[in-house]
């Protein structure tokens, strides 16, 4: 019997998009229902799988996703008729149908990358259903991602292996850069971390589990996965972070499920100290700086300085921070319609 907590998740395939998607994008890779179907077994039970094509075009195809136990819904090619709009609106139809008759679904998961299915994503979510969209990324709208609580690009799934098919289609396939070489990834996901355990801390009061965190970063970009930083699973980008200083993980309620702070890291306090000594040197030449492109000057001393990197979403918050340390005062000055900047120390 099924658990009233678990998620019970309604499948629908626009099979042709994602197929030829697949094919075309993917150096002539056959699609394989496999990951998908693993993928949705982690987050849920899956109680109904229905594919849309012309069937007549895909014949190999057809007993693969039988094997999986998806439904087939036959959409013919009629003459003078546009196959495509035919799909469209047949799965529309019957995932509305679905959504109306069976409270208890409480997950649609709607597998293609056409953006003529974002009004649909919107009802089912106006209708109190979670919505998770599948799609290639290189023949996904970028309307749709963000319509979806949660989107997962197919070349992304444990079990897709994209290299293999490149390999085949290319004599010369080159290496994907090791996690190290991707500097700028590793400095964007360490930003967004950062800046997310921060806000959740802010906002709840309460200790940031990895599970709470992975789901804020999922309603930020429904597109978000570990993968795309070269980590297998978020546990292990969350041990690289640990290791880098940026957070720190202890216990949690849940084994599996740590407890996510920001590391008391030293370049914290080294970053205040720079503020204080840009304000001082300004102060000395020029009088009381205004916050206004103080930033710039911050960063001309120190070229990488970025507030975000440790947790603060804006240059504002980081100097407040700094006053609440006792490091400056900030004082709203009325005439330059700005905060004027004094350092304390």
């Amino acid at each position: 019997m099924a658990s009233p907590d678990e998620e019970r998740i309604a499948l629908f395939l626009d099979y042709e998009n994602l197929a030829i998607g697949a094919r075309e994008a993917l150096s002539g890779l056959a699609f394989d229902f496999k990951p998908i179907a693993d993928a949705l077994a982690e987050r849920g039970r899956v109680v109904s799988r229905k594919a849309y094509a012309d069937w007549s075009y895909f014949d190999e195809d057809r007993r693969m996703l039988t094997r999986n136990h998806v439904e087939l819904i036959e959409i013919p090619q009629r003459m003078g008729a546009v196959r495509k709009n035919a799909a469209d609106i047949k799965m529309a139809v019957d995932a509305l149908e679905v959504a109306f008759e069976r409270d208890y679904l409480t997950t649609f998961v709607i597998c293609t990358g056409d953006s003529d299915f974002t009004p649909l994503v919107y009802k089912l979510r106006e209708l109190n259903k979670r919505v998770i969209g599948v799609g290639i990324k290189a023949s996904t709208s970028k309307l749709l991602p963000p319509a979806c609580d949660e989107f997962l690009f197919y070349e992304n799934l444990e079990g897709v292996d994209v290299r293999d098919a490149v390999s085949r289609g290319s004599a010369k396939a080159e290496p994907e850069p090791a996690v190290e070489e991707r500097s700028g990834d590793q400095d964007e996901i360490q930003r967004l971390i950062a800046t997310t355990v921060s806000g959740l801390s802010r906002s709840s009061g309460d200790a940031v589990l990895a599970s709470s965190l992975k789901r804020a970063l999922i309603r930020k970009d429904p597109t978000f996965s570990e993968a795309d930083y070269g980590f297998r699973a978020f546990g292990e980008l969350l041990r690289h972070l640990e290791s880098k200083d940026v957070i720190a993980l202890s216990e949690g309620p849940a084994a599996g499920d740590p407890v996510v702070t920001l590391a008391s890291n030293p370049s914290e306090a080294e970053a205040f100290e720079l503020l204080v000594r840009v304000v001082k040197s300004i102060e000395e030449k020029n009088g009381t700086p205004q916050l206004s492109g103080l930033k710039n000057q911050v960063r001309k001393q120190s070229p990488g300085f970025s507030e975000k990197q440790f947790g603060f979403n804006g240059f504002l918050q980081f100097c407040k921070a700094a006053q609440a340390r006792g490091l400056v005062e900030l004082t709203w000055d009325d005439g330059a319609n700005d905060y004027l900047i004094h350092a304390t120390l």
